[in-house]
């Protein structure tokens, strides 16, 4: 029987307290996340609480020491541990015992102690007798609200993957996705149905979001990189739901990793894998005789390690690269074949190949003062360089170089005590993503002629990736505070400010783009679109210096030895300034106000909005009538409920709200375009005749020259695109709720873990940004064109709008079954189930900028597959050999496109379908042989297999209306071999 059970506390004092520590904590903010482990139970002697008992811990492999006294009824808690194997001491009346435990990163492990008999233990630790020393297996943490998966060293090491991006390790867990992107290799991580944006990754308690663009986490906006190197990776925990009140700027999932650190022995290691064209199998653009692109896979990195003064300082720094040439398939959209394009297009179809080049540094330092206090501190530096916007419709002439270069520095100071743990991190952020277009000059864009843009079906020439610099830079200064001193209670209040520099230069599209219309021969162009600074202005480039703010309170409480709720409650504040001070235009103003040529006399193009349910003087901005989000209130609340008493069958769930945050990348337009305005003019050509005048110019050979179009902006504003964003603006969130059973038993002579949960989470107040054109009956479409080809501001174009329009819920199943790798029992299986019932209101994946359709409604499927399993796992075998499997399965995923044939009357409609062969099926496996050379060093040689049995899987698709077709692009890795050397000392 376990005896600590605790005193619940009334709900009035837990309320003042509550309010004291706020009040305490006044106005700022915390964003800090666990990384550490807890190690807490109760200490008995002779099967009696053993009061004021000697708590050790000491970690193994660096020596890192933290004691406590057990309270008055023998419970302790040893908090803020580095993941890892430690050597826990007790000591009480005279007796003492000990034994060994491994945490994990985050974790909260019951662990009873005892001296003077049979200590009862939690969560699997292995039983310790008086003065016994015996070596446990990591404690399971069942007893906990969040929907938490951990991803341990070995899956990291053993699982197959070809990116070396150690989040891709998180597919694993229920309710993840990570995705690679077949186009251009880019990879993210998503969670649910949202999009990857956001996710926020917390690595050693500091968050590495994005502030500026997409991707969630800094660099990762379509970028083949890894956010950070793997060999410096220890461990991490994903949390899909039901996180606690320290989690910040984040609304799906949140991934907590631990980096390693150096040890009292010197250790190393070293590899290099490789593959080319000659080790996979042809794409499906490379058969028929073709032949295969040349292409290849290269990666390599080295770490080193160990101690500076034995037990209390260390060093640990690593180094790894990537080098790609990655093939791309290029080939007509909308359905239409190579034939079906003009000879001057067809050209640049076929295959090709992109160059990537990563390198990643990391460096750690520890010192280990005394037990009460740790320093640390770690420097990162990312620096890549690609040719991307290559493939499916974009020949290679049409791409663009991208960049990405990032340095982060943090300094941590860790003080513990009998009651308290303080962790203080002091962190700089440089992070920037560069692109500029691979050629200077004109870019050529084939349409069906349907509209201004019309449904693009191939682009050559000089791309419209632009010249753009965006990032971040700054600093901050985080604290998190736990309390231990209050009797069946864990109190954690945390506080950040961070001044940060958000930085954009967006001069695109810089190369004109001429539109050409293949039912014309694609010879003539009929309308152009470029950029060009606006007089007086800056040209496109925007910085807004934002301070962010936020605090948190969480109470975990032991309600009954049985029972236990997580309470929790944090808000968050941001101000940028760009947004704020920003004014409309004068000539928008007039615009506005003007006659709209199109209706009756009187009335006004701000009327024809307002027919069109859009009011004006939500968007129109003075420069002062706009404040900051005030209300990220977010209360949090979990439970767990020990059914079993021994912590093997446990109920838990929660409730609570998370607020993200609103991409700079999008709320910087409003100033961008109007300093480098995107231009637009019809040309009068065959087939699209436009009356010369305004916006419309007539056709001459001179157009294709820079300078001269330039020269045709002097005197009109035609063709100006004007951005305006609501007054009132708010901040993105979701509502999570989960219900779920969590249970450990014992199958088959082995000990498993598994749980099933059902979770429902609804996004709201996602950013959209919509086409505002409409008709002089206020329609946004109509029989003539989609919102886009509709007029525009008068003596200006196309007006664009952004609000809080985008929406999203999900219901899941998450099933999980997971048999634990130990010594005694070296192999492991993990399977991961997801069941979604997922609508959004708009029928884009991950809508942002595009349509928006009036007539509203769910949107069923959300771009996600309704079933995905994943099975994965790894096994020692005889010989010095190690095998491993991955099996990802996922259903067919609904797609919406745009439908303007007859069916609709022609009007412009989202429709679904369903492409043959879209569900998804892929096999890896790797086998590696490691030869013990009976010294310290040990060599290493793995084989890899990504899609063993060569299943083909698109990654995009498009459909011609008209006759039906569908057409496909975008193939995922065909059968691929990939070797690595590796060495270990």
């Amino acid at each position: 029987m376990n005896n600590n059970a605790r005193k619940p506390t009334p709900a009035r004092k837990l309320l003042s307290s509550a309010l004291t520590a706020c009040l305490l904590l006044g106005a700022a903010p915390a964003f800090a996340q666990s990384t550490g482990a807890t190690i807490r139970g109760q200490v008995m002697a002779d099967s009696a609480p053993a009061a004021q008992a000697q708590i050790t811990a000491t970690n193994i492999a660096t020596g890192l020491s933290r004691s406590v006294q057990s309270s008055g009824n023998g419970s302790y808690s040893l908090a803020g541990l580095p993941p890892g194997t430690y050597k826990v001491d007790v000591n009480a009346g005279g007796k003492s015992s000990s034994q060994n435990i491994t945490v994990q990163v985050g974790q909260t492990a019951t662990v009873n102690l005892g001296v003077g008999g049979v200590a009862e233990t939690g969560g699997g630790a292995a039983t310790t007798l008086d003065a016994v020393q015996v070596t446990a297996q990591a404690p399971i943490e069942t007893k906990t609200s969040e929907i938490a998966t951990y991803i341990t060293p070995q899956q990291i090491q053993a699982l197959p993957q070809g990116t070396r991006n150690f989040l891709a390790f998180a597919d694993t867990v229920p309710g993840m996705a990570f995705e690679q992107n077949p186009a251009n290799g880019s990879t993210k991580l998503r969670g649910g149905v949202q999009s990857a944006n956001n996710v926020n990754v917390y690595i050693d308690g500091v968050g590495q979001k994005n502030y500026v663009t997409q991707g969630g986490i800094t660099g990762q906006d379509a970028s083949r990189g890894n956010p950070f190197p793997q060999l410096a990776i220890g461990e991490y925990k994903v949390i899909t739901s039901n996180y606690k009140a320290e989690y910040d700027q984040i609304s799906s999932a949140a991934v907590t990793a631990v980096t390693k650190s150096g040890t009292n022995e010197f250790k190393g290691s070293f590899f290099w894998d490789y593959t080319n064209q000659a080790w996979r199998e042809p794409r499906e653009s490379e058969k028929n005789g073709v032949g295969k692109t040349r292409s290849g896979e290269k990666q390599y990195g080295a770490s080193f390690g160990g101690p500076i003064v034995q037990d209390k300082a260390h060093f640990f720094v690593t180094y790894e690269a990537k080098e790609y040439n990655a093939p791309q398939d290029l080939k007509p959209g909308e359905g239409r074949s190579p034939g079906d394009l003009p000879q001057a297009w067809r050209d640049q179809l076929g295959a090709t190949a992109t160059p990537f080049k990563e390198d990643l540094y990391f460096g750690k330092l520890d010192w280990s003062v005394n037990d009460a206090n740790l320093l640390e501190f770690t420097y990162k530096r990312r620096e890549e360089s690609e040719i991307g916007n290559v493939g499916g419709q974009s020949a290679r002439s049409y791409g663009t170089d991208t960049g990405v270069t990032e340095d982060r520095y943090d300094l941590r100071w860790q003080y513990s005590s009998t009651n308290w743990l303080s962790d203080s991190h002091l962190t700089y952020e440089k992070a920037f993503w560069t692109k500029a277009p691979v050629n200077f000059g004109n870019g050529a864009v084939l349409t069906d002629g349907s509209g201004d843009d019309g449904k693009q079906i191939y682009r050559i020439g000089a791309g419209e990736g632009g010249l753009q610099d965006k990032g971040q830079k700054g600093w901050s200064f985080q604290n998190d505070t736990t309390f231990f001193g209050w009797e069946g209670h864990t109190l954690k209040f945390g506080v950040k400010y961070k001044q940060v520099d958000l930085d954009t230069i967006e001069q695109q599209p810089y190369n004109p783009q001429f539109y050409y219309d293949i039912n014309q021969g694609g010879v003539v162009p009929y309308f152009v679109r470029f950029g060009s600074p606006a007089g007086g202005t800056d040209g496109g480039s925007v910085t807004s210096k934002n301070k962010q703010f936020g605090i948190y309170i969480q109470d975990d409480w032991d309600v009954t030895e049985r029972l236990t709720l997580n309470l929790g409650l944090r808000w968050d504040y941001e101000k940028t300034p760009s947004y704020l001070d920003f004014a409309t235009a004068p000539d928008v103003l007039a615009s506005l106000a003007s006659q709209d040529p199109n209706a009756a006399a009187g009335q006004t193009y701000a009327q024809t909005l307002a027919l069109g349910g859009i009011d004006v003087n939500r968007y129109i901005s003075t420069g002062n009538n706009r404040k900051p989000f005030k209300n990220a209130i977010q209360p949090r609340l979990g439970f767990s409920y020990d059914l079993s008493g021994d912590e093997r069958l446990v109920l838990f769930g929660g409730v609570g709200r998370s607020y993200d945050r609103n991409l700079f990348d999008y709320l910087q337009l409003e100033r961008s375009k109007a300093t480098f305005p995107t231009r637009r003019f019809k040309i009068n050509s065959p087939g699209h005749a436009c009356v010369v005048g305004g916006d419309c110019l007539e056709w001459s050979p001179q157009l294709l020259d820079r300078d001269y179009l330039m020269s045709l902006i002097d005197s009109t504003e035609a063709g100006r695109e004007v951005w305006m964003f609501d007054n009132k603006l708010k901040t993105p969130y979701s509502d999570q709720f989960s219900l779920g059973i969590r249970s450990s038993f014992n199958m088959i002579g082995q000990d498993w873990n598994s749980s099933a949960t059902l979770q429902h989470t609804r996004y709201k107040d996602g950013l959209l940004i919509s086409r505002g054109n409409r008709y002089a009956d206020g329609a946004a479409y109509g029989p003539n064109g989609s919102p886009w080809s509709a007029p525009g501001l008068p003596g200006l174009g196309s007006l664009i709008v952004a609000t809080n329009g985008f929406e999203s819920k999900n219901t899941a199943l998450l099933l999980s079954l997971d048999k634990p790798y130990t010594a005694e029992s070296p192999w492991n299986i993990n399977l991961a189930y997801t069941y979604t019932d997922a609508k959004q209101n708009i029928h884009e994946k991950d809508p942002v900028y595009g349509w928006y359709f009036q007539q509203g409604g769910w949107f069923d499927g959300a771009w996600a597959p309704k079933h995905r399993l994943v099975v994965s796992g790894f096994t020692d075998l005889p010989w010095g050999m190690s095998a491993s499997g991955k099996l990802t399965l996922a259903s067919k995923i609904k797609r919406w496109d745009i439908d303007g044939t007859a069916a609709y009357g022609g009007y412009e409609r989202p429709h679904s379908w369903e492409a043959s062969g879209s569900a998804f099926k892929q096999f890896d496996m790797s086998l590696t042989k490691t030869w013990d050379t009976g010294t310290d060093l040990k060599l290493k040689v793995r084989a890899d297999v990504i899609n063993v049995f060569n299943w083909t899987n698109w990654g995009g698709y498009g459909i011609n209306w008209n006759n039906g077709v569908v057409n496909s692009w975008d193939q995922y890795a065909t059968r691929t071999f990939k070797l690595s050397f590796g060495l270990d000392w």
